[in-house]
């Protein structure tokens, strides 16, 4: 029904009454009084403290009341089937499982306590069971299909959207088809939850690490070092956690170090994760197969923008012919870079990138060609100043205000809680937790959670919607402050995007709220906003040097935003390949996961996989949402450059009247609406993919013209 969507530990606070400190914006004053206006139930009550066995109560409670609401609905007469007693009835039980569930599957991505986290873990196998149980109740599908044939002439849009809906996923699910291929399909798709669960909550419980001499680290910066845990005999303890291993990868000047390091985080969880990834695709195809359909791809993609395979085939192949001179340009500087770095260095020169060089030699293009300093860049980017300047930018453009929420009831001493509200009438738009920094069974990656929906409650309000942005920012730590890589500050913009996706939603149903569009649609929103982490006015709002507050150099900052294009070729090649990785899975019936990987590395990317690991065991995409809908990254970014260039960058970047009709246009209609819809109004005409390509510095050929 509702699975927590992710759009990739220490003593809990204790529950006391928020109290929210005053926030001056733009010269108004959000008071006391107006935050407390209209609050009631819609305000945050989400626990964060509960035990293992109060997790396994209250998910036994959760699944035994909406169960009933489902078997009041499926009692019914089919004659008496109305909108109040089936299509509204549904729809309230759907909100309080969406508003109840997440505080008990979410634990297992942040909770300090890794009894908590295995309890969350199993209520969410619990709970996902549930949901394929409900999906496939034939009772309430034969009540839903008979309202559907009444006359609907008098619903609403949204009514009339959320009941074709919930027809087409009960088709999705078989239960217009024979008794026994229904029990087939339930049973595999119990199997599928309970694989996709174990898949993710494998990584997240990883906790490798690599052991390297300081010799072993020439080139990495003391403030690196200065991170690192050390063994009993003063070498250092390098994890494959995120802050610490892309800076290796990028500046280790030790060839050996960076394959040491490339293997170890290709190979995490390789053989259980590979047993479980390959599983998934027989059972995927398995159920495809009994639904009618050609492939798992097929299947998934029928209620997305693209519709079907052969549509993401032709959109990946014009990509790959319009990027493949570039890559192939790019490749031999890289390959010179190499051989001249291993004569000054007296190192053996094997003719070839290797995929422990790539990020090593994608850095020195950066440097080599743009004269990017990223000792220097990375000392004016502290986070706290990066958040102040996110936070301004976000509220400007939006119309908004946020307010910390005081004595909040967290999940970990440095987790933060904010309130958001509407600058103009002062009404609470939502709330959202701020969790940054790595520790030990923590989600790996950074991704936003949505937490409770932005929809219409039983008595017709407004509810309160809440989510969380999880990310892996290095600590501060011996005198630094958190120091963000640019690239950190790009997920940081993108991944807050989601957020407000999530908060500003308005929608009248849970099954629409916030990021819950077509999956080639939802990463629009967020992929737009990281336009502005390329703009000077943006980048000087963010940022200030760590020591003395001075503000980037002009040079330095000309030579950032001139780095925008830097590996273009490359970096976006690597995205087909995932894409087509992830496509080929999910149109066979069966795969050796390694082998599809290494091919098509070789074949598109040009650089082969280190022997031996197997990225697509820690390819999280692949079993937390988007099998067969990788894809959806590149066809985002096509619409999101589109808004971007032909909107904003015409407009004016920081124009409140362009910022909040595209919060009322696109961020406020969640799902309700079709993405291509949402896009024609806010754009005015059809969407084109010119602005892409111009933004990658490529030439566009005639034949991207119908890209999509």
């Amino acid at each position: 029904m509702c699975a927590l969507r992710v759009i990739v530990c220490r003593t809990v606070c204790s529950v006391s009454k928020p109290v929210l400190r005053m926030t001056i914006h733009n010269g108004s004053v959000i008071s006391a009084r107006e935050r407390s206006q209209a609050a009631g139930n819609r305000r945050n009550t989400l626990r964060w403290d509960l035990s293992p066995a109060e997790i396994r109560t209250a998910a036994d409670s959760l699944i035994n009341r909406v169960k009933m609401v489902y078997d009041d609905i499926g009692a019914l007469k089919i004659e008496n089937v109305s909108v109040e007693n089936t299509l509204k009835a549904l729809a309230n039980a759907k909100l309080e499982y969406a508003s109840s569930r997440h505080v008990l599957d979410f634990p297992q991505y942040v909770c300090p306590s890794k009894e908590v986290r295995a309890a969350s873990t199993e209520a969410d196998k619990k709970l996902s069971e549930f949901d394929v149980e409900i999906s496939m109740r034939e009772d309430v599908f034969e009540r839903i299909t008979a309202l559907q044939k009444k006359r609907q002439d008098d619903l609403l849009p949204e009514e009339r959207r959320f009941l074709n809906r919930l027809v087409t996923l009960g088709k999705q699910k078989g239960l217009h088809l024979s008794k026994d291929i229904q029990e087939e399909i339930k049973r595999t798709s119990k199997l599928i939850s309970e694989l996709s669960i174990e898949f993710n909550q494998n990584l997240n419980e990883d906790n490798t690490f690599v052991v390297f001499s300081e010799h072993e680290l020439g080139g990495l910066a003391d403030s690196y070092l200065n991170g690192l845990d050390k063994t009993a005999d003063g070498h250092y303890k390098v994890t494959l956690e995120y802050p610490h291993y892309y800076p290796l990868m990028k500046r280790c000047h030790n060839p050996e170090s960076r394959r040491r390091m490339e293997t170890a985080f290709h190979s995490r969880c390789k053989e259980v994760n590979t047993a479980i990834l390959e599983q998934l695709i027989q059972l995927r195809a398995k159920v495809a197969d009994l639904l009618g359909y050609s492939s798992h791809a097929n299947y998934v993609l029928e209620i997305n923008m693209a519709k079907n395979a052969r549509n993401v085939s032709d959109f990946l192949d014009t990509f790959y012919e319009t990027l493949k001179p570039i890559g192939i340009k790019e490749r031999k500087y890289i390959l010179a870079l190499k051989k001249r770095e291993c004569l000054m260095k007296g190192l053996p020169f094997d003719a070839q990138i290797n995929a422990w060089d790539l990020p090593y030699y994608m850095n020195q293009v950066e440097q080599c060609k743009f004269a990017v300093n990223k000792d220097k860049l990375i000392e004016y980017f502290p986070l706290d100043v990066v958040t102040e300047g996110l936070f301004g930018i976000y509220q400007e453009l939006l119309g908004l205000a946020f307010t910390e929420v005081e004595h909040a009831h967290v999940w970990h001493e440095n987790v933060k809680l904010y309130s958001a509200r509407d600058t103009e009438t002062g009404e609470e738009v939502g709330q959202f937790y701020m969790d940054l920094h790595p520790r030990e069974g923590k989600y790996g990656h950074a991704a936003c959670f949505g937490l409770q929906p932005g929809c219409r409650g039983p008595d017709g309000k407004r509810r309160l919607p809440v989510a969380a942005m999880v990310a892996n920012f290095t600590k501060p730590r011996k005198g630094f402050p958190s120091l963000l890589q640019h690239h950190e500050v790009e997920t940081y913009f993108h991944e807050f995007g989601h957020v407000m996706h999530e908060l500003c939603s308005k929608t009248t149903f849970s099954e629409f709220s916030g990021t819950l569009v077509e999956t080639d649609f939802v990463e629009v929103p967020s992929q737009m906003l990281e336009n502005w982490v390329w703009e000077k006015e943006p980048l000087r709002r963010m940022s200030r040097h760590y020591k003395d507050g001075t503000p980037i150099p002009d040079n330095l900052l000309d030579k950032l935003i001139a780095s925008r294009v830097a590996n273009t070729g490359l970096m976006n090649l690597r995205q087909v390949v995932l894409s087509k990785v992830d496509q080929t899975l999910h149109t066979s019936s069966r795969a050796d996961t390694a082998d599809v990987f290494a091919n098509l590395c070789r074949d598109i990317l040009g650089v082969p996989a280190t022997p031996g690991t197997n990225m697509t065991a820690s390819f999280s995409h692949l079993a937390g949402g988007y099998d067969g809908q990788y894809y959806s990254y590149l066809w985002s970014e096509v619409y999101s450059m589109d808004i971007y260039f032909s909107r904003f960058k015409k407009e004016g970047i920081m124009n409140p009247k362009v910022g909040k009709e595209y919060r009322r246009v696109i961020l406020e209609a969640g799902g309700s609406v079709d993405g291509m819809d949402m896009l024609q109004t806010f754009l005015g005409r059809s969407p084109h993919q010119d602005a892409f390509f111009q933004c990658k510095g490529l030439t566009k050929s005639q034949e991207t013209k119908s890209v999509i």
